[in-house]
């Protein structure tokens, strides 16, 4: 049934590339260690930023794409699958996971899906090392991301990284570098830059029908509260590359807590709701805010208010951006039970939209005329002006399927992806800025677009990085 428009959309290409990117860090030494906290320093990167790549190794619809799994969790194995299930003419050749127990479900399924199982492997230096492999889904723990994607495109290989695409500031400023050093596609797991109700929200704020905006407020309430029951210390299962696992972080006793609840450490992760939810919903904002760049500042006030446990990050937090013309905000935890994210149902409908009362990943944009609902991964838009009456409104349908199609297709053509790794890098700078400010005292920090570095406080700026173990180190020189 063809969805019915609201608002007449614009035409809509492909994201490009942005030349004028603004990142940098403090400055590097060879370990990968913070020379300097708050290093007023242009980033290196963006002497060689493209806004294309050559079509050198182009592909027709005819040629094989082949590509494999890094990281055989619930979600990667549903990026696999749906690829082979969707791709025309894809073979997922390789599963990867450092645990053997991880990747079951997605070689059975892929067997019936393309005739033959993949091969199972541990290292993803096995992946790397085959030059037929063209691309790789990277869904590691969130501290492997930017490592994996780095090495993927030194091998040659297109990456779709899943979201938040880095642990830290520094990683995805160096994930771009590589991305236009080996001319490497790197399509973001921010799903939401697919969807054309995406795009149609951002048009009609455009149009001025909206007026100005003074305010947008991110929801990301996972239903809560759930807590968390660290376990202890013990011998590494023989089912389990535990240094391997660990990667750039510190090397610690195996853990089940950390090996399965890592979302919960600020060494492997930036917490559940805050990177692992928010990250969809502040990208989406930032696509219908029309892409705005760096905040110039940012404050986030939280804490554990529900358990007093030994979790690392805060099971609430409230942050605040200043865009200097209107202030973003984003509520983030995992503590109100009657918050629910929009069901499946919702998102594959066109005709329904979601409860947005108690929709817990919900973005209200506020303008001076009236007042928008935006749902992520389909969950539309709707407009409402102050007697609540609904003035303009479009349905969405679950963006995942498309989103992994033009993966592919980029591959193919060399074009660039609608979740590019510059908006990617800009989105996750937003989550790992709300993440410092908390771990510094919950404290404002003042924030330098020009050199993406913190001006006001050494030990938040030094927070932009982190030491690398030796093995792992991600340098300026990718």
């Amino acid at each position: 049934m063809q969805r019915r428009k609201f608002f007449k959309l614009a035409s809509v290409g492909a994201a490009g590339l942005a030349a004028g990117a603004s990142c940098t860090s403090a400055d590097k030494d060879s370990s990968g260690k913070a020379a300097s906290a708050g290093a007023q320093k242009i980033p290196s990167y963006r002497e060689n930023m493209k806004s294309s790549f050559s079509v050198v190794g182009a592909k027709s619809p005819s040629d094989r794409v082949i590509l494999a799994l890094i990281g055989a969790g619930g979600y990667g194995s549903r990026l696999s699958m749906t690829a082979a299930r969707l791709g025309e003419n894809v073979e997922i050749r390789y599963i990867c996971d450092v645990d053997d127990t991880r990747g079951g479900w997605a070689m059975t399924e892929l067997e019936k899906i393309q005739g033959f199982a993949p091969k199972k492997v541990r290292d993803m230096r096995t992946v790397f090392d085959d030059r037929e492999v063209d691309g790789v889904f990277v869904a590691t723990p969130e501290h492997w991301h930017g490592l994996a994607t780095i090495r993927a495109c030194q091998a040659g290989k297109d990456v779709y990284v899943e979201k938040p695409i880095s642990h830290n500031i520094f990683e995805s400023q160096q994930m771009i570098k590589a991305a236009m050093k080996y001319e490497r596609i790197i399509q973001c797991g921010t799903q939401n830059r697919n969807p054309d109700y995406a795009f149609s929200a951002r048009d009609y704020i455009k149009s001025g029908e909206l007026g100005e905006i003074y305010a947008a407020h991110v929801r990301a309430l996972d239903d809560g509260p759930i807590p968390f029951n660290p376990g202890e210390d013990t011998r590494t299962p023989d089912t389990i590359d535990w240094d391997m696992w660990l990667g750039p972080a510190r090397s610690v006793p195996y853990n089940v807590s950390r090996n399965k609840s890592w979302s919960y450490y600020w060494e492997y992760g930036g917490g559940p709701a805050t990177a692992g939810c928010a990250a969809h919903q502040m990208d989406l904002a930032r696509l219908v805010l029309d892409n705005p760049g760096f905040p110039k500042s940012v404050y986030c006030a939280g804490g554990r208010y529900f358990f007093d446990d030994n979790r690392d990050v805060p099971d609430y937090q409230m942050t605040s951006y200043d865009y200097g013309n209107y202030v973003l905000t984003l509520e983030s935890g995992r503590c109100a039970p009657y918050m629910e994210k929009t069901p499946q149902r919702i998102r594959s409908s066109d005709t329904e939209f979601p409860r947005w009362l108690l929709n817990g990943t919900r973005i209200d944009i506020m303008g001076t005329k009236g007042m928008m609902y935006v749902g992520r991964m389909g969950g539309g838009w709707q407009v409402f002006d102050k007697d609540e009456k609904i003035v303009a409104q479009q349905t969405g349908n679950d963006p995942m399927d498309p989103h992994i199609l033009d993966f592919i297709d980029c591959i193919r053509t060399r074009k660039q992806p609608k979740g590019d790794i510059v908006e990617g890098h800009r989105s996750a700078v937003l989550i790992h800025l709300a993440n410092i400010s908390y771990r510094a005292g919950n404290k404002q920090l003042i924030f330098s677009p020009e050199y993406e570095t913190i001006l006001n406080d050494d030990q938040a700026a030094a927070m932009i990085s982190r030491d690398y173990r030796q093995g792992y180190e991600i340098t300026e020189n990718v």
